[in-house]
């Protein structure tokens, strides 16, 4: 399976466990909400939103287009800062940024690369 493929099944995922959390919300944020500066809208979004509206969303038209894949990042450590305490069981939502963290760490700008020893 392409990288492309196994991160858009990672974001299909991603989505499902938001779905089936008390995060995920039927309604957008404001539009000003998205019109932030700051990394994660972090100013004028819950994670969770930021998550919903902005992260997915882009990473599918990232895909869609063909654009290069953004490489290198890590969101587990800001979701578990942010949903720290939060009143429902957080633990599958983190386990599945986990995992798309993982597609993204140590990879190579290129999909063709396959220098793996």
């Amino acid at each position: 399976m392409s990288l492309e493929d196994q991160v858009r099944q990672s974001l299909f995922d991603v989505e499902r466990v938001l779905r089936n959390s008390p995060f995920w919300q039927q309604s957008p944020p404001e539009s000003a909400a998205f019109a932030s500066d700051e990394p994660f809208c972090i100013d004028t979004m819950r994670a969770e939103q930021w998550l919903q509206w902005v992260l997915l969303p882009r990473m599918h038209a990232l895909l869609d287009s063909g654009a290069p894949l953004p490489m290198g990042f890590s969101l587990s450590p800001y979701f578990e800062e942010a949903l720290e305490g939060a009143a429902s069981d957080i633990e599958p939502l983190l386990a599945q940024i986990a995992q798309l963290d993982a597609l993204f760490g140590d990879q190579p700008n290129s999909t063709d690369d396959d220098g793996d020893a």
